[in-house]
């Protein structure tokens, strides 16, 4: 089905923790039951739940967020990755109209409903909740003229009578409840400092899934949520105007992907191709050297501090990327890949387990959170990225502090978005650049040209 007519339906909550990713996940399980292709996105940075959509959908879930990518980006995100699929599913962030801003839709899933013409399903915790239930309905309806709530889906209900008493509740409302499911803590995701255990280390084992499925196919009319996803009219803008994989590869790059490294963008991985990269990937955890014939090394977020004492015991992984830097190649690290490249890790039991070395400093992990929140940068000098004055958007979201890092700053320029302070990130050597900054790409395209642009130049010098 063509992008623009797909049918589709933003899945968001009145607040975080009401059950939105169990319940894309379950709907994805049972529409897929059916037969249906199911495309699968995930409002907001997130990293964790689009692991479980995409083990529920059998393909890789995209994010879509309008404060980092724009509507251009999002827009064309949306109609690339729904391409041949019969219904996408788009998970929200926080509460409906939730963002980077109190008084702005910035960054919510509402501006990602608006700019994909896309109905809304309001996901409410309706424990110890009657009629107040169409009361909720209407105020989301009403509150913005352009984001069409359609219906509501009522988690965490006590029986199929309290569910029907709910769908009685809000006949004639014009925010029918379509379906809902009973609390089930047998069936609740794993949770650890980050958020939800990904769905690749246990946190969604083949039976939850299916038992997940199997309970919307029991408690909800699997069939109105169609009709909600079809009422969704043409999607404006919908041309697919990059990134699409590069017939030729011109450089190879090596992306760190196993249990403590895989907080990726699909967007920025896809970008990469288009412009003629390999991506090829291996296991700092595992692997004994680094993978023959790349020209950079991409090290992206996860836990390295949960992994911490398997990372420090392959030394044969932590001298292999200490000499492809030393031999001139570009690596780029974010978050939990800078931890990697810092000379040492120390956990919360006080242990310090050594690491790569190409970053000054010690990751030292603190039992609360030491940062969140979008952020906009600006490199202040040539990096591996590009040259100086290359601006870009990402979010933060650590546990951790670099302590003993080098204190004339870094090549990165960072502003907070909430509260409009600054600070310098960005360190090791001229080929290596290394921050908590989680990048988006779609910010600015030039990013994803300056490191193909590197790894091409390796490529060439090595010849």
């Amino acid at each position: 089905m063509s992008p623009s007519g797909i049918p589709r339906l933003v899945i968001a909550g009145v607040a975080s923790g009401v059950g939105k990713t169990t319940t894309v996940v379950a709907l994805t399980r049972a529409l897929r039951a059916r037969g249906l292709q199911v495309a699968t996105f995930k409002c907001g940075p997130d990293y964790l739940d689009p692991t479980f959509h995409a083990s529920a959908s059998g393909a890789p879930c995209h994010n879509l967020d309008g404060w980092m990518m724009g509507r251009e980006a999002v827009v064309g995100t949306f109609a690339r990755a729904s391409r041949g699929a019969d219904v996408a599913l788009i998970e929200g962030v926080m509460g409906l109209f939730d963002g980077a801003s109190p008084d702005t839709d910035d960054g919510s899933a509402a501006q990602v409903a608006r700019w994909l013409g896309a109905p809304v399903l309001a996901v409410v915790d309706a424990s110890g909740m009657a009629r107040t239930i169409a009361a909720v309905g209407h105020g989301l309806a009403s509150f913005h003229p352009e984001v069409k709530v359609a219906g509501l889906w009522a988690n965490r209900v006590g029986s199929k009578g309290h569910l029907e008493l709910l769908q009685r509740a809000c006949v004639g409302t014009g925010t029918p409840v379509v379906g809902g499911l009973p609390e089930r803590p047998e069936l609740a995701f794993p949770e650890r400092h980050l958020g939800l255990v990904t769905a690749q280390e246990g946190g969604l084992s083949p039976e939850r899934l299916e038992a997940w499925g199997s309970l919307v196919s029991e408690w909800c009319d699997l069939n109105g949520v169609l009709r909600l996803a079809a009422s969704a009219g043409p999607l404006e803008g919908a041309e697919e105007s990059a990134p699409v994989a590069s017939p030729v590869p011109v450089c190879r790059i090596a992306v760190a992907q196993d249990e403590a490294f895989h907080f990726y963008y699909e967007d920025n991985l896809r970008r990469l191709e288009a412009l003629g990269a390999e991506l090829v990937p291996f296991s700092p955890v595992r692997d004994g050297s680094l993978p023959r014939d790349v020209h950079a090394l991409y090290l992206g977020g996860g836990y390295p501090e949960v992994h911490a004492a398997a990372l420090a015991g392959n030394s044969a992984m932590l001298e292999a990327v200490r000499a492809f830097a030393h031999a001139g190649g570009p690596v780029y690290a974010e978050c939990g890949g800078m931890m990697y490249l810092a000379q040492g890790l120390r956990t919360l039991d006080g242990r310090e387990h050594t690491m790569v070395g190409l970053v000054s400093g010690v990751a030292v992990m603190a039992p609360k959170l030491q940062a969140l929140g979008y952020v906009e940068v600006e490199t202040t000098r040539r990096t591996v990225l590009g040259g100086a004055g290359l601006r870009f958007r990402g979010h933060q979201f650590r546990y951790s502090t670099l302590e003993g890092a080098p204190g004339d700053g870094g090549a990165l320029r960072v502003r907070r978005r909430r509260g409009d302070s600054t600070h310098q990130e960005g360190y090791g050597p001229d080929n290596v650049l290394a921050s908590y900054v989680h990048a988006h790409w779609a910010s600015n395209p030039l990013v994803a040209e300056g490191f193909v642009r590197s790894a091409r130049a390796f490529r060439e010098g090595a010849r």
